[in-house]
């Protein structure tokens, strides 16, 4: 008989759309009943957290020399002042009255923000405060800070062309502007089907790009105050835009910059415009035949404005440029194979940042990060954080010091508090105490390299058993995978619970593995994934698990599960549609199963543009007919991020060829599928069918 579909929206315990035999019903019962008393007796491992004491310390710096800690101790919770090297335990109510008027900023994220977005500032007073400028009837105005006196600036913006942003320079004198078109959005329908409030379905219009669409255009505009004149550029503006946003004002008021992101994302400009003359001049030509990662840029200009820092991968690697502002040349300040992933602090004399990769060729994990202290007169690098490890910082207000959390999967956290002038560490404040669940029988995971696909590329990832392990054993192997890439997924540090720690318990060993395809090593590693997401990383990740199991015969590869969520779920169903051979049981959660229903800015970031036939080529739904594997789809009918159309889509394919599947369509489900509920039903899933 054939299992199709499972649908909650239609009957929570259909389990087949053809009939079965009782006998057959009442196995499958008494299977989930067995199940279930397995997995009841699986919750300790998720709670390991709770026996693990004096973990990674969150300070809260109040000032150059004091922060605050909350630590989780073996006799109970406990607050802690440390000022200057001085460690000193405070009461709780101590502890929360000092950290109460502690801002905490938000990260600015560019993708929470619509490409169509017409943002049309409120009054933007001059530097001197004697005017202020603003958009009216679509134009750029202004009048004395009361008010009186308006003046139109501008007489070309229009209800579909309107200006949107405005600068003043520092002295006042120069306006640079913003026009861009105004589009109507694409918009999905979400379907509530069980609103808590009224019995009838609810929906919900969200503005909801995709790739190939049309996007609004952009113009910089140079505005003269005292000329009440637009003062034209001297170079026509690219109308070929994924984006173009106005950057920032020279100190002395000489020139402006703004920046270019070609669609397809293979071109990015940093230009500058002359105030006097219009003149535009490209700083920063970013060009690459397969995408250039806009997220991974970043620019600072000095404060004597004649030096603009800024990141590029323009030699296969993510690194530190200068850029001097009047002859635009550009001098490359570190160089390497390893990544400048953060900047802290940038000063005349050095720059404090974050990279990783700075010790691979020793053998270390090159996702490691580490402190390092750029002298910008020598371009000598420091290590401040020398210990193999992962290190989470936290710099106090004037980056004098930091609180260092390193560790790895395989190691506790130390906390220690360091000079950020040379790394000495000032006050050993906490070691993390392991020894309750080591008492209990948990296993360390562990740090396994392998070579990729070309046989000489090192391939990261980790093994994670069950508590009280036994090597003499046979235990299946489930990959956990997310394979974005904007990103490396691999957690780098310790922690005693992680969202599969049950499944472990229910028999199985977890992997999870950074393939290429994605973000953190070489641009060249990165590239894997262009126009091809169907490849994820996959014959990196079949060898990695082939070379770990020739290691260890107790992981066994007969049926490979795998299960991820968002892109993680179309990588697991790209796993069982293209490699067939080695992944036989997948769990797609919240899944894009087609890059052309998905959000426009990820996906054509690494699909490219326009929308050509490689973006069928890549979809699960046009090539669900190759199916062979156990599968399940579970996704939310108000997913607003990806659209739910998409896993639904795969269905109609799968139906269509007669294929045999499980799926879950959950009422009221956001993207958010991590609930008890679901998590029962993925393993179970597993327990059944992996074993």
């Amino acid at each position: 008989m054939k299992r199709t579909v499972i649908t909650l929206a239609v009957a929570l315990a259909a389990l087949a759309a053809t009939p079965r035999t009782a006998a057959a019903q009442g196995n499958r019962t008494q299977k989930v009943q067995d199940f279930n008393v397995l997995y009841a007796q699986t919750e300790f491992a998720y709670k390991a957290g709770e026996k693990v004491y004096d973990g990674a310390v969150r300070p809260v710096w109040t000032s150059e020399d004091t922060f605050w800690f909350q630590a989780h101790e073996a006799g109970g919770d406990a607050w802690y002042k440390v000022t200057g090297a001085q460690k000193t335990a405070v009461d709780k109510e101590a502890f929360e009255e000092a950290v109460k008027s502690v801002r905490r900023d938000r990260y600015y994220d560019p993708s929470d923000e619509s490409q169509y977005a017409v943002r049309k500032d409120d009054k933007t007073p001059s530097p001197d405060s004697t005017k202020t400028a603003y958009v009216q009837d679509n134009n750029v105005w202004v009048s004395d800070i009361d008010g009186k006196n308006a003046v139109q600036l501008t007489c070309d913006g229009t209800d579909g062309d309107a200006y949107t942003r405005i600068l003043w320079s520092p002295d006042g004198q120069k306006i640079a502007a913003l026009r861009k078109q105004v589009l109507k959005e694409r918009q999905i329908i979400l379907r509530e089907s069980r609103p808590s409030d009224q019995v009838q379905p609810k929906y919900r219009y969200l503005d909801y790009a995709k790739p190939g669409d049309i996007l609004p255009q952009s113009v910089p505009v140079l505005i003269d105050v005292a000329g009440k004149k637009a003062v034209p550029l001297s170079e026509p503006v690219k109308m070929d835009q994924y984006f173009l946003e106005l950057g920032q004002w020279s100190p002395d008021s000489k020139w402006f910059t703004y920046e270019y992101n070609q669609r397809g994302h293979q071109r990015y400009q940093l230009c500058a415009v002359d105030a006097a003359t219009g003149k535009v001049r490209v700083l920063a030509d970013e060009k690459s035949n397969t995408f250039i990662y806009y997220y991974d840029l970043w620019r600072y200009l000095m404060p004597d404005g004649k030096h603009m820092l800024w990141i590029s991968e323009r030699d296969d690697w993510r690194h530190l440029y200068c850029i001097d502002t009047e002859t635009g040349k550009m001098q490359q300040l570190t160089k390497g194979e390893w990544n400048v992933r953060e900047i802290h602090q940038v000063t005349d004399d050095y720059i404090l940042m974050n990279v990783n990769g700075l010790h691979a060729a020793e053998g270390e994990d090159p996702y490691n990060k580490h402190v390092v202290r750029l002298d910008l007169k020598t371009l000598e690098i420091k290590d401040l954080t020398p210990e193999n490890a992962n290190h989470q910082v936290t710099f106090n207000k004037d980056f004098s010091a930091f609180v260092d959390n390193y560790s790895r999967p395989d190691l506790p956290t130390t906390s220690v508090l360091r000079s950020a002038a040379d790394g000495a560490i000032l006050l050993n404040i906490q070691k993390q105490d392991i020894s309750a669940i080591l008492k209990d029988g948990y296993t360390l995971p562990e740090v396994f390299c392998a070579k990729g696909r070309d046989g000489k590329t090192d391939i990261w990832g980790t093994i994670y058993r069950p508590y009280k392990f036994n090597p003499r054993k046979s235990y299946p192997v489930v990959e956990y995978i997310y394979a974005g890439p904007h990103d490396s997924h691999v957690t780098k540090d310790f922690i005693p619970a992680t969202r599969f720690s049950r499944l472990l318990e229910l028999g199985f060993i977890v992997v999870t593995i950074d393939g290429m395809g994605t973000d953190n090593r070489s641009k060249s590693f990165q590239d894997v994934a262009w126009r091809n997401l169907k490849d994820a990383g996959f014959p990196d990740r079949i060898l990695w698990m082939q070379a770990a199991a020739k290691k260890y015969k107790y992981m066994n590869l007969d049926k490979v599960g795998i299960y991820g969520y968002s892109a993680g779920g179309q990588n697991t169903l790209s796993a069982l549609l293209f490699h067939p051979e080695f992944y036989k049981v997948g769990v797609a959660l919240c899944g894009c199963h087609d890059n052309r229903m998905d959000k426009i800015w990820w996906n054509e970031q690494w699909m490219g543009y326009p929308v050509g036939p490689w973006y069928s080529e890549n979809s699960n739904v046009d090539n669900a007919h190759l199916l062979e594997g156990k599968l399940l789809i579970i996704n939310g009918e108000m997913d607003d991020n990806v659209d739910p159309s998409s896993s639904l889509q795969v269905v109609s394919e799968l139906v269509k060829n007669n294929k045999d599947f499980e799926q879950y369509f959950l009422p009221g489900h956001t993207h958010n599928l991590g609930g008890e509920w679901i998590t029962r039903q993925v393993y179970e899933f597993f327990w059944r069918n992996c074993r």
